[in-house]
């Protein structure tokens, strides 16, 4: 049948406007749907995360259980989130009675700051100003808070701050905790899931081993980072609980937090080594500094061990990934960017090798 010009311009022009509309379509109702997430992007995220970290123990224990997958899920919820609120409220519970005691002291007039050691005015480039702020605190403590009143105020803001953004995130974790625990009741159909969707943006194979490399680099940066950081902070938060420093539960939450990103806990536990030394005796003081060294050099010989496990991909590649993700994207941003360096580095030896075939 032949085709007029202006009838096949006709069919053309509908067959545009049909394809249009399906893509005005396809884009509202993603837009839609992401909208609609949006707010339980990062817990799910999260979930996926610590589900795929997780798994090879949850494993063990489903085979133990007799392959009761959905009872080994369970369990494993309500045991991480046991891990997760009796540290929390612990530490809730420090901030608490620290704050209540400080709050007490100075409405009654009994809270003193005992003097500094005479070693501070010492201490390089800030040993006179911060000798003589403290004696200055020691003499006349609401004297000393009036005259920085700015400042006592910026400190009590970030203050509030930091627990409001400790309490929140302890909550994102509660609900990313019972996420992971319903994906791994469902690994199988998730994991085939997953295979499906990232084969649909490459061949069959190429799927299955990004797949594969992904998960493996999300165990290794949950191992070798997060990890770490989290044995430094209980180490850290340990020591300090030990010698009885005000505020221990928050020093151990900025622990946690420099170590994850990759900065040395010292810069805590340092200024804690000072005030236990002008509290303490000696022998106490000069064992926790030691503890303190001991605890923010460890990581020098546990990411080696921890970090890159189970993969090809350098151990180098894994840690840069880590760290320009989270200066990217925050602490998720460990794993993504982790795990974009990591597929771009294979895709890149891909690239070389079949360069070399072909040549």
């Amino acid at each position: 049948m032949n085709l007029t010009k202006e009838q096949e311009q006709k069919i053309l022009t509908n067959k545009v406007i049909d394809i249009a509309l399906r893509l005005a379509f396809i884009f509202l109702i993603t837009a839609l749907c992401f909208q609609i997430i949006k707010p339980f992007i990062i817990m799910v995220v999260w979930g996926i995360i610590i589900a795929v970290a997780i798994f090879p123990l949850y494993n063990k224990l489903s085979l133990a259980l007799g392959g009761r997958f959905k009872l080994a899920a369970i369990l494993y919820t309500l045991f991480a989130l046991s891990l997760l609120i009796g540290p929390s409220i612990m530490i809730t519970g420090s901030l608490v009675e620290t704050t209540s005691t400080l709050a007490k002291g100075f409405h009654e007039g009994t809270l003193t700051v005992p003097p500094p050691a005479q070693s501070v005015n010492e201490w390089p480039l800030v040993g006179d100003e911060v000798y003589a702020l403290w004696s200055q605190a020691s003499n006349n403590l609401e004297e000393t808070l009036k005259q920085n009143r700015t400042q006592v105020k910026e400190l009590g803001e970030a203050f509030i701050s930091a627990v409001a953004g400790v309490s929140g995130g302890i909550l994102q974790f509660i609900v990313s905790i019972i996420i992971s625990g319903v994906f791994l009741a469902n690994n199988k159909s998730t994991y085939a899931v997953t295979i499906k969707i990232v084969s649909r943006l490459r061949d069959k194979d190429q799927g299955l081993h990004y797949t594969n490399l992904a998960v493996a680099t999300i165990r290794s940066v949950a191992q070798g980072v997060l990890g770490v950081a989290l044995i430094q902070a209980i180490l850290g938060g340990a020591g300090m609980y030990v010698m009885d420093i005000p505020g221990w539960g928050l020093w151990t939450v900025f622990i946690l937090i420099l170590a994850v990103a990759q900065l040395p806990p010292l810069l805590i536990l340092l200024p804690a080594i000072v005030y236990v030394f002008s509290v303490a005796d000696t022998t106490p003081a000069i064992i926790f500094s030691i503890w303190s060294i001991i605890v923010s050099m460890s990581d020098g010989l546990l990411k080696p061990l921890l970090l890159g496990r189970g993969i090809d991909t350098p151990t180098l590649v894994i840690l840069l990934g880590a760290i320009g993700g989270m200066i990217w994207f925050g602490i998720l941003g460990l794993f993504v960017g982790a795990i974009a360096l990591a597929l771009g580095y294979e895709h890149f030896m891909a690239w070389l090798d079949t360069d070399t075939q072909q040549a």
